[in-house]
């Protein structure tokens, strides 16, 4: 056996999956959600395309890549399942990209609405990425920004705002991962109560690998993971 092939054996992507979704039934239940409503998200930027392939089998019909490149190569290769582009788009990249984007996790400026707007052949289901926690390494709009982003979306009839996202910081204080979950739930109702009908915002895309479990308890309907679930082999 060689090297590849011992870290895909060491994977097993069935058994992740499996108690991945066991955790989510059982906080679904102490949290009285419904278990339907959580979309579990592979998120695929370090692995193979065997690996794909082995969350296929196992029934993963969800997938995400955070760079447009490597998000159109796997939407050629494996263009039954569901695509997520979560990472920051360039607008010179838009054209490229954007309507092979089942939804896109990371409206974060104006100029990148307009350009959607502009190259868009089909509405596109976004997420407006919002950092909660106020973080310089991570992208996103200030929480007290969001409202009157979102508001400013009206004159672009190819976006469709279906929810926000987010990145909790990568600590081991429980707190501060929950406080920053709640922020953007209380956003996500502040705009809900809005009803604007091309910002419906009924979902929350936050939770990975290391916190999940937390997002979930606080509302989450889309969590993204990939070391948990698929593993972290190189390409």
């Amino acid at each position: 056996m060689n090297k590849r092939e011992e870290v895909l054996k060491k994977v097993d992507v069935k058994e992740n999956f499996e108690k991945i979704n066991k955790d989510i039934l059982q906080i679904c239940k102490k949290s009285n959600r419904n278990f339907e409503d959580i979309k579990l998200i592979a998120v695929t930027k370090y692995v193979s395309d065997e690996r794909v392939e082995q969350a296929q089998k196992v029934g993963l019909t969800n997938f995400a890549e955070n760079r447009s490149v490597n998000y159109l190569e796997r939407k050629a290769k494996f263009p039954n399942q569901i695509w997520h582009l979560i990472g920051s788009l360039q607008t010179r990249k838009v054209k490229d990209v954007i309507d092979k984007v089942d939804y896109f996790h990371a409206l974060d400026r104006q100029s990148l609405a307009q350009e959607i707007n502009k190259r868009a052949e089909k509405v596109i289901k976004c997420f407006v990425q919002v950092n909660v926690s106020g973080e310089e390494s991570k992208h996103g709009l200030k929480v007290e920004e969001v409202v009157d982003f979102i508001k400013s979306l009206e004159k672009y009839p190819k976006i469709k705002v279906v929810g926000l996202m987010t990145m909790a910081p990568f600590v081991d204080d429980e707190e501060t991962i929950r406080n920053c979950f709640k922020k953007l739930k209380e956003l996500q109702d502040d705009i809900k109560n809005l009803e604007l009908i091309y910002a419906p915002c009924e979902f929350l895309s936050m939770g990975m690998s290391n916190d999940y479990k937390i997002a979930i308890e606080e509302g989450a309907t889309h969590i993204r993971i990939g070391t948990a679930l698929v593993g972290a082999e190189l390409k």
